[in-house]
């Protein structure tokens, strides 16, 4: 008689122990940890004894046919999936509560089923009512997509099998689905594992593709274990302020398309709406005229986008001054501030320092080093930078300001937009090319940008003189007595 094996599986991470313990290890999170029995994981029917079958091999030279698409009718969802969805593939949709993951399923199933493909929408949360209410309130109630309220993976499985294959499958959401082949409540990890595991194996046999919705932890990483994600296809994570009406879908995986490639849709009472020109939308409420604002051309995926990157440097009666940021990386910001203060003589140790990128934009990548460094110098001497300016380029630990990639397809973008000149590397240059019709101000060093900078303004509260002395970096200034 086989012993039983018991493990205590962490229900946030999916990490597991020999013995209960207060906190994981892993994740950090306290009372997660839930004992489970792990030697009838796999039924007997599984574990029978059997031969082992042979199987042809094949080499690496040969033809493959690419992978055929089915396109959503949504051009924003098919560009962050790679130009459709691959038959037999399945995606991971996660998101925050309430910023629409269900809305947006709803209105590409829609689409789809109005194609004439045959689309199944499950739900777990949900009733079938439910499901029509929003249908209604989008105006979808007429699309024939067919609608089931269950959570038994075997009984999903079976029902899927009957008839035609769908060519598309949602499922919402994973954490609600139990399998019975394990001994665990539903919405734990083994459970969540072994239900992925059932969806994958029936759309990887039968080609149809699966959208599992899945939810997400405080910190916005997508509940459950770790593994799902690496079974899956693609991994998109929905993004979004609940007091703003942009959404951000981003692709994290993407075995058959870019990552890092961005959906952009508003939130209207009609549901989603495609935004087509991001760059437009997020810079329709800039404040001209106002210091510490800069405008950062950046790349997401393949698409270039223009936004606005907020400044405010105050100072501060605290022993410790505040670093706040919203919409980029906190770490870049303390890097910047160190190199401002270190190479190019900015005194920042007094002030309390808030970074803002407007319109709900994630920025992930460091070509914003130099937009963000311009917006904080003119914040602090009270400089206005120009309006029609765009700035680009990362800044090494040395001052440099280092080339970025992809610097052509900025300058279209912000030409398109009616901007005039651009702030980018001096090596960055060449790659620039005259067909962008801007006037380009290359720059070598930072300690370069915050003279020019400097010299605009004069810091709030102090005489000219007094202001040029103390903002402007220290080997520009002359040695006095």
């Amino acid at each position: 008689m086989a012993k039983n094996t018991l493990s205590f599986v962490c229900q946030n991470c999916g990490a597991a122990y020999n013995r209960w313990q207060g906190k994981c290890e892993s994740c950090g999170e306290w009372n997660t940890l839930a004992e489970e029995d792990t030697s009838g994981s796999v039924p007997v029917s599984i574990r029978s004894k059997r031969k082992g079958r042979t199987f042809a091999l094949e080499s690496l030279a040969g033809k493959s046919p690419d992978a055929p698409r089915l396109s959503s009718g949504m051009t924003e969802l098919d560009r962050v999936t790679g130009g459709g969805f691959v038959r037999g593939s399945v995606l991971l949709v996660g998101g925050d509560p309430g910023i629409g993951k269900s809305t947006l399923l709803t209105q590409a199933t829609s689409m789809l089923a109005r194609a004439g493909h045959r689309i199944v929408y499950i739900s777990g949360e949900e009733a079938v009512a439910q499901v029509r209410l929003r249908a209604e309130r989008l105006g979808l109630s007429d699309a024939p997509v067919q609608l089931a309220a269950e959570t038994s993976v075997e009984d999903i499985v079976s029902t899927l099998s009957e008839g035609a294959v769908p060519r598309l499958i949602v499922i919402d959401s994973i954490q609600t689905m139990w399998t019975d082949t394990v001994e665990s409540a539903p919405g734990t990890v083994t459970q969540v594992r072994a239900s992925a595991q059932a969806l994958i194996r029936f759309a990887k046999k039968t080609g149809a593709a699966i959208i599992l919705v899945g939810h997400v932890t405080k910190d916005g990483q997508i509940a459950g274990p770790r593994v799902v994600e690496h079974m899956v296809d693609a991994v998109l994570s929905f993004e979004g302020e609940g007091s703003q009406q942009f959404r951000i879908l981003r692709a994290v995986k993407n075995r058959f398309g870019p990552t890092d490639e961005i959906g952009v849709f508003e939130m209207t009472g009609l549901g989603l709406r495609e935004v087509t020109n991001p760059s437009e939308l997020f810079l329709s409420e800039r404040d001209l005229g106002t210091p510490g604002t800069a405008v950062f051309a950046g790349i997401e995926g393949t698409r270039p986008v223009l936004v606005e990157l907020q400044a405010l440097v105050a100072p501060t009666s605290l022993g410790t001054p505040r670093r706040a940021v919203v919409g980029w990386d906190p770490s870049r910001l303390s890097m910047v501030l160190a190199v401002l203060e270190a190479h190019c003589g900015v005194k920042l140790s007094g002030h309390d320092v808030y970074l803002n990128v407007a319109g709900g934009l994630r920025i992930h990548e460091p070509a914003a080093d130099l937009a963000a460094a311009a917006a904080l110098v003119s914040s602090l001497v009270n400089a206005q930078l120009p309006t029609d300016a765009v700035y680009f380029g990362e800044i090494s630990l040395s001052g440099v300001v280092r080339p970025v990639a992809q610097t052509p397809a900025r300058l279209k973008e912000a030409a398109k937009l009616g901007f005039q000149r651009a702030v980018l590397p001096e090596s960055a240059r060449g790659d620039a090319g005259g067909d962008a019709g801007l006037s380009l101000n290359a720059v070598n060093s930072l300690t370069t940008l915050v003279a020019e900078i400097a010299a605009r303004g004069s810091r709030r509260g102090e005489s000219g003189a007094s202001a040029e002395k103390n903002a402007t970096p220290a080997r520009f200034r002359r040695s006095e007595g």
